[in-house]
């Protein structure tokens, strides 16, 4: 799976007044620490059911391990990404929908007391419910359902999903709403959030720009020990790492199209020394960049 040239993914949803979408992701073989979905936020809900191997998603600067039937929230704009903790086949199901799935419940009073806050963002899902409540457990079986008719799609399966998702949420709200309060820590993670958007989108739309820590801490108004430090804690990577990911796989995507020859792809993403593009290459993928586009 390659990363997009911006951080913001316009992700598909297919019918307007229905905007949801099943994604069923799978990885076979999977390597220790492999990524397994790329960094990016979108404008949407997204539930993460882990359904094979074992995984941490970084969500919003916290890990989350997953193992199947674990359940993950992300909230709408939230920064994710996931990595692989197992050597083997991994797979997982991401359920994504707009807030305006709900719009024809706004006038409903208890809707709008017990749902609507966490459509709106006033307040967050815990991002790993069952962690904090095991009983949660007991509504993932709404999702397989979702799934099943999302596949099966039989008459009127828009409505039944729409349910289905609307129970879940009622459930959950159900037995978080009583305890949740904003607080400033909730505060400060979106605002740190939103702060590193703009910077990581930056850095996967100009990959030919050797923006250094240094030069990067700066754009954040940061010293260079907290920014990393903050970077980790979104990214799940150093910073370093993080750019040369991103590098590697546009530099994937350019051998794939086959256009321009490994040299001109070297410069493309910033590397002027073709030999040093190459040890990286291979360092990420495995393969040389000549033997990956021979394969």
């Amino acid at each position: 799976m390659t990363y997009p040239k911006e951080l913001h993914e316009a992700t598909y949803l297919a019918e307007r007044n229905h905007p949801f979408q099943f994604f069923y992701n799978e990885c076979r073989g999977a390597k220790q620490d492999q990524n397994i979905l790329y960094l990016h936020w979108h404008e949407h809900f997204e539930i993460i059911v882990m359904q094979k191997g074992s995984a941490v998603f970084h969500i919003d600067s916290q890990p989350y391990e997953a193992s199947p039937g674990d359940v993950l929230i992300v909230p709408a704009g939230g920064l994710h990404v996931g990595y692989s903790t197992c050597v083997g086949d991994t797979a997982f199901l991401s359920i994504v929908f707009n807030s305006s799935l709900f719009q024809d419940w706004s006038h409903d009073a208890i809707h709008a007391s017990f749902v609507l806050p966490y459509l709106e963002g006033t307040i967050h899902f815990p991002v790993k419910p069952a962690m904090l409540n095991p009983e949660c457990v007991n509504h993932y079986s709404l999702l397989e359902q979702a799934s099943l008719e999302f596949q099966e799609k039989k008459p009127a399966y828009q409505l039944i999903i729409k349910s289905q998702l609307h129970m879940l949420l009622v459930q959950l709200a159900r037995t978080f709403l009583p305890q949740q309060l904003p607080d400033g820590a909730s505060r400060r993670y979106i605002y740190n959030r939103d702060r590193f958007k703009a910077l990581i989108s930056l850095i996967e739309s100009n990959f030919a720009d050797k923006l250094t820590v240094t030069d990067a801490a700066k754009h954040m108004n940061l010293n260079p020990y907290h920014f990393c430090k903050m970077f980790k804690k979104l990214t799940g990577r150093t910073y370093i790492e993080y750019v040369n990911v991103c590098k590697i796989n546009e530099a994937e995507r350019l051998l794939l199209e086959d256009k321009l020859s490994i040299t001109e792809i070297a410069s493309a993403i910033g590397c002027d020394n073709p030999n040093y593009f190459t040890k990286l290459f291979k360092q990420y993928k495995g393969v040389t960049p000549s033997q990956f586009r021979k394969n």
